[in-house]
């Protein structure tokens, strides 16, 4: 057994890359002047520090620097994109469209601008996770100002047509938001190609620092528009007031260039380790792959386990291995996952479905291990099962 659980929750949170925080260390100590002070070197190294950063990132989803706002992470990228835009074109009209298996943030945002007036359809997603676009199509409407769909889902993984998306966004001219924080440095996202006109991502879900995150805002062809969100000296070009987090914006720069250099070795490897985990699972009888098999970023697997009681192997499995049932932010209620339900789970299977993150630092002896673990542990549960039934 390892010393520690092995760590497959790498969708809620990864590791610093060390190199990372080599690169990050100076900027704590030594480099560690306000980026918005112009009159001195402290200040002027931390700008130049935050410009670099803002290149790095920009690059990896062929961006522009303009393009990209720093924020403390992917839910206040999604709390400006969508306050930010309704308030914004509130003189056109009231109208989001979403779906059912966004993430907390974009659904609990959509709630609250319902409460002040806001029109939300909440698209249902198929048996495979996916939206149906021609529901999305004709769920547009004259008031409609924004589609806000997300890239890959951080439960189950599914890649959302996002070009698709975008095209029937721009063809009824309205603007398409998507949170790709579970997609960005993981598989090519280009924000050109894509059509999307504001994005969100975050730094710890690609081996950066919590607490900084990024919000791409399109310039060209035709400059996006949205209303601040935090007032208070005007910083990144006024759409985020405050001091920037030089650290944690060093650290995200750095980590999007790790992920531009090794995006492909790193998705092959994770991708094969994956496919060797759930190969292995889905061969216990009663086991069963929830998403789309096919349209997935590569380092997710989830797998329901019928006949078992979830809670229980959930705490059974917590001291050899750390995984999940769904959401990092949903975590804490014991109720079953709402995309797995969206879905057309019941609430047994959902209750039964655990989601197995991979990342950068899973190794191959690990994978053997969380095998051997969880079929040892499902057999275990059922047995439990039988013999009260």
């Amino acid at each position: 057994m390892p010393p520690k659980p092995v760590y497959l929750d790498n969708n809620a949170t990864t590791a610093l890359d060390p190199r990372v925080f080599e690169v990050m260390t100076p900027f704590f100590m030594e480099q560690y002047g306000n980026a918005a002070s112009t009159t001195h070197i402290y200040g002027w190294e931390a700008k130049e520090a935050v410009e670099e950063a803002r290149e790095k990132i920009a690059g990896l989803i062929n961006a522009t620097p303009k393009e990209i706002i720093f924020t403390s992470g992917a839910t206040e990228s999604d709390n400006l994109a969508l306050k930010g835009v309704f308030e914004q074109h509130a003189g056109k009209g009231n109208h989001i469209i979403t779906c059912t298996t966004e993430h907390k943030a974009v659904l609990d945002t959509c709630q609250h601008l319902e409460k002040s007036g806001g029109e939300i359809t909440y698209l249902p997603v198929m048996p495979s996770g996916l939206i149906d676009l021609s529901l999305l199509e004709k769920a547009i409407r004259p008031s409609t100002i924004l589609i806000a769909i997300m890239y890959a889902n951080n439960e189950t993984g599914v890649i959302q047509p996002v070009h698709e998306i975008s095209a029937i966004a721009h063809r009824h001219k309205l603007l398409f938001f998507c949170d790709a924080t579970q997609a960005v440095g993981k598989i090519p996202v280009d924000v050109q190609k894509d059509g999307i006109d504001l994005m969100a991502f975050t730094s710890h879900k690609i081996y950066g620092p919590k607490g900084s995150g990024a919000l791409y805002i399109r310039r060209k062809p035709a400059t996006v528009s949205l209303t601040a969100q935090m007032d208070g000296g005007g910083h990144e070009r006024g759409f985020r007031s405050g001091t920037l987090n030089v650290p944690g914006i060093v650290g995200l720069g750095a980590a999007c260039d790790l992920s531009a250099q090794q995006m492909s070795s790193d998705s092959t490897r994770i991708k094969q380790l994956r496919d060797k985990l759930e190969t292995a699972l889905l061969q216990l009888p009663g086991s069963y792959l929830n998403g789309c098999a096919d349209k997935r970023i590569p380092n997710v697997t989830n797998i329901c386990f019928d006949d078992i009681d979830g809670q229980g192997m959930m705490l059974a499995l917590s001291k050899h291995i750390a995984i999940s049932s769904g959401s990092a932010c949903t975590s804490v209620t014991q109720e079953p996952s709402f995309v797995l339900k969206a879905m057309g789970l019941s609430d047994d299977r959902a209750r039964s479905s655990f989601r197995f993150s991979l990342g950068r630092f899973t190794t191959a002896e690990e994978i053997d291990f969380a095998i051997e673990k969880v079929s040892s542990t499902v057999k275990q549960f059922r047995d439990i099962s039988s013999l009260h039934s």
